[in-house]
C-alpha cells in the first residue's frame, strides 16, 4: 500500500460493502438467500436466482476453478502486461471475474481450465483490497 496503484478502483455500495469489507479482513465474502440457500455474485439487493431479498452474508471458502481466461498483452493503467484476466467457477457455485496472479510471466502452459484455484488478496490502496486467484497447490 506504497500508493503505487494506478488502476481504476471499485467504488462499494450499501449492497457491495460487506464484499470489500470482507476482503479487506482477508476474507471472500457472498450473498447467500436465505429462502432459496443459493450464493451469488455479484451482489445486489435480491436473489438472482428467486427474487428475494432476505440475503445473508457468508464466508465462501476462497476455492475454485478455472472456468475461462486470457491473457493480456497489452498494458492497462494499473497492470503490468501480460497479465491474467480470468472467469472463476467458485466451489460455492457462482463464477467471479479476476485475476489470476502467477509466479513469473502468465502462460498458457502454466494455465489449464478447470485448475484449481484459491483466493488470495491484493491490499492496493488504505481502502481497498482485490481479490485475486492463484494456482492451488
Amino acid at each position: 500500500m506504497d500508493g503505487a496503484y494506478e488502476g481504476k478502483l471499485p467504488r462499494p455500495t450499501p449492497e457491495t460493502l460487506p464484499f470489500w469489507q470482507g476482503a479487506k479482513a482477508g476474507k471472500l465474502m457472498l450473498p447467500w438467500c436465505e429462502d432459496c440457500g443459493q450464493p451469488h455474485f455479484y451482489p445486489r439487493a435480491i436473489c438472482p436466482h428467486c427474487l428475494s431479498d432476505r440475503l445473508d452474508w457468508r464466508q465462501a471458502s476462497g476455492r475454485g476453478k478455472l472456468h475461462t481466461y486470457v491473457i493480456n498483452h497489452r498494458a492497462a493503467k494499473g497492470f503490468t502486461a501480460p497479465y491474467v484476466i480470468a472467469v472463476v467457477e467458485l466451489a460455492e457455485g457462482p463464477r467471479m471475474l479476476s485475476n489470476v496472479v502467477t509466479e513469473g510471466e502468465p502462460t498458457p502452459d502454466m494455465l489449464t481450465i478447470d485448475m484449481d484455484l484459491e483466493v488470495t488478496f491484493d491490499p492496493v490502496t488504505d481502502d481497498i483490497t482485490l481479490p485475486r486467484f492463484r494456482p492451488a497447490p
